[in-house]
């Protein structure tokens, strides 16, 4: 493959301008590569990533939001995404490499719907967040346990059903009970609700989509450690 030898001869900034490129358009293999590439010349983990596949995520981010990319697109570049990750995470659990933050996401009690959900999990991944997707049909003790576990700084729940979306009240209830609630930022999503849904059942936001989300994740984040 010509390109292979191309990449060994690149500049780094140029190697990982071709990263963010390939990752947009959804190439696994080639984004699999150049990771391997940046690594061999003795970049680090938390480098490879940040200007590399967090930058490349940041502008399907933005298109995204933009209309210029769809769902479609956006879970081929999120798997471009999982394959230079598949390198990386465990050589950034080794150096201690710092994440942005760890969120906990899942569907609540009683809802089966997933894509919004996944696709939110993907993005907040790719832009440097620790995610536990703790799946769909999830009761009050499957989010109060996985934020325990992992130390949560976000929650965030989806719903599709009208029917499911007052379960999240019941979490965010729990938590409050817990002594936890002001420690963790609560996200909600999904097509039914709506800003005064989340005022209403006392979220810190509503998120109408993925890359809302991601950038509301960092807004709060950033508030967060500033005031620490």
């Amino acid at each position: 493959m010509s390109e292979e030898i191309d990449i060994k001869e690149m500049p780094i900034d140029e190697l990982y301008e071709l990263m963010g490129e390939d990752l947009y358009d959804g190439y696994v293999e080639e984004v699999v590569e150049e990771v391997e590439e940046a690594l061999s010349r003795d970049m680090t983990p938390a480098n490879v990533l940040t200007n590399g596949l967090v930058a490349g995520m940041d502008v399907v981010g933005v298109d995204f939001r933009e209309g210029i990319l769809f769902v479609p697109e956006v879970l081929m570049a999120a798997k471009a995404m999982k394959g230079g990750m598949k390198i990386l995470r465990p050589l950034l659990a080794e150096t201690g490499a710092p994440k942005v933050g760890t969120m906990v996401l899942g569907t609540v009690k009683g809802d089966i719907h997933d894509i919004g959900k996944n696709l939110v999990g993907m993005m907040m991944e790719g832009a440097g967040f620790e995610v536990i997707n703790i799946g769909i049909n999830q009761d009050v003790d499957a989010f109060m346990n996985a934020i325990e576990e992992h130390n949560a700084d976000i929650v965030g729940m989806s719903a599709l059903l009208t029917t499911t979306m007052p379960y999240m009240r019941v979490v965010i209830d729990a938590m409050k009970r817990k002594g936890i609630r002001k420690d963790v930022i609560v996200l909600v999503g999904g097509a039914p609700l709506n800003e005064a849904f989340a005022e209403d059942i006392e979220a810190d936001a509503y998120c109408r989509d993925a890359a809302v989300t991601v950038d509301t994740a960092k807004k709060f984040m950033a508030i967060r450690q500033s005031a620490n």
